[in-house]
């Protein structure tokens, strides 16, 4: 009866279509910025109605891009272009391009250059990780990378650098039509002013007690891009967890274990809002912390896929809770369930377009990630599949607690 109570709360409820609008109207709530901030405290008055909601925030190293420019030589045609989150900076550097095509590690002869690679669909079984090719480009002496958005009239496609402060270099995201002008011959003139500096990201956690000790974390980033509404990524995850937050409020207080709703920032920089939070937690409290469902980026299709991390007892619960659910075991670095499982916390993301790369979350990270992607229907039905799994979570007996390593 309780799972049913909840499911029918969830597509009865009228605030989940407003919150996901009002997350998009706040726009592409990049770290660090009053849009991120907006959605923030919008998010922290939703949960506060359910319960004490803790503010617990996370230093990250923050940047602050004042101008970027990438201009064709010799025409002087500025290219669409967007810096990479904490991009190296520069001033009038001019350089030769070489089109690296996927821009796989092992490419020879490009020291001095500016490497050119194509971004690929993000969520995708062999998708070649943009941090990947910008390490190696960076490793064989490249002295600037752009990654190239394959299709037309899309726009720039953004992401992180990664470099965080350190070394590296520049580094933009530029438009499929800038691929070609380039393609066609001549140099780039790159500008990027911009500054490293300490930053801090609120992290919003609601703890809902259930009867036992135990807690099952539910999360979401809010954090995105500055490019458009970050809609898909991730305005309906946080949407979808703080509707489920609301079904499952009443009945928590009953079930074996509690909830730990998690609303995190600064996961567009390399995953640093989350993964300082865990480094942060006192060991008894994180020991109470037994897995962690984790909602990035479940609209965009309606087919949904579980990646797991490795954790068989997971995937088990999940094809049980909801058949017919894709899984996907392989450990995979693309959001915050990475730094869960990192701590040896059995953890899993849930996504939807996986392998699908003509689905709607081929937008994501483009100008184009805006809320008409997103269909009610389709945004609903996802977060009553999330609620499915959370329920098995919060329910389900004892699994061991395998440690999950990952390779940074």
């Amino acid at each position: 009866m309780g799972l049913e109570a909840a499911l029918e709360a969830i597509a009865a409820d009228p605030l989940l279509g407003f919150d996901f609008a009002a997350l998009c109207d706040a726009g592409g709530r990049q770290s660090g910025t009053p849009s991120a901030s907006s959605a923030f405290t919008f998010a922290a008055v939703r949960l506060r109605a359910l319960g004490p909601v803790a503010n617990e925030p996370s230093a990250y190293p923050g940047w602050t891009c004042h101008e970027a420019r990438l201009v064709h030589e010799p025409s002087g045609r500025l290219l669409d272009s967007v810096p990479l989150l904490g991009s190296m900076p520069c001033r009038d550097l001019v350089l030769d391009v070489r089109d690296l095509g996927r821009g796989a590690p092992g490419h020879r002869g490009i020291e001095g250059l500016c490497v050119m690679v194509r971004h690929e669909y993000p969520f995708a079984t062999h998708t070649l990780h943009r941090r990947v090719k910008l390490a190696a480009a960076e490793a064989a002496g490249a002295a600037a990378f752009l990654i190239a958005q394959p299709e037309p009239g899309v726009g720039p496609v953004a992401g992180s650098s990664g470099r965080n402060g350190g070394a590296g270099i520049p580094a933009l995201g530029i438009s499929a039509e800038a691929a070609a002008q380039l393609r066609e011959g001549g140099r780039v003139r790159i500008t990027i002013e911009a500054e490293d500096h300490p930053a801090e990201t609120p992290n919003l956690i609601l703890e809902l007690p259930g009867r036992g000790p135990e807690l099952v974390v539910l999360s979401a980033h809010l954090d995105g891009h500055a490019l458009a509404e970050s809609a898909i990524d991730n305005a309906t995850g946080v949407a979808a967890a703080i509707a489920i937050a609301r079904a499952f409020a009443p009945l928590i207080e009953t079930a074996p274990r509690g909830l730990l709703v998690a609303i995190f920032g600064a996961e567009e920089w390399a995953l640093a809002g989350s993964r300082a939070w865990l480094a942060g937690l006192d060991p008894a409290r994180r020991a109470r912390l037994v897995c962690n469902l984790n909602l990035d980026a479940i609209a965009g299709s309606p087919r949904l896929t579980a990646l797991t991390h490795g954790h068989p007892a997971l995937a088990a619960i999940f094809r049980a809770a909801l058949p017919g659910i894709g899984i996907h075991e392989a450990p995979m670095e693309n959001s915050d369930h990475a730094n869960f499982a990192a701590a040896g916390i059995p953890a899993a993301r849930l996504l939807a377009g996986f392998d699908e790369p003509e689905s709607r979350l081929r937008f994501v990270l483009t100008g184009e990630d805006r809320r008409r992607l997103v269909p009610d229907a389709e945004l609903r039905a996802a977060t009553m599949a999330a609620a499915r799994l959370l329920w098995a979570l919060l329910h389900a007996p004892d699994w061991p607690k395998a440690a999950l390593p990952l390779t940074r």
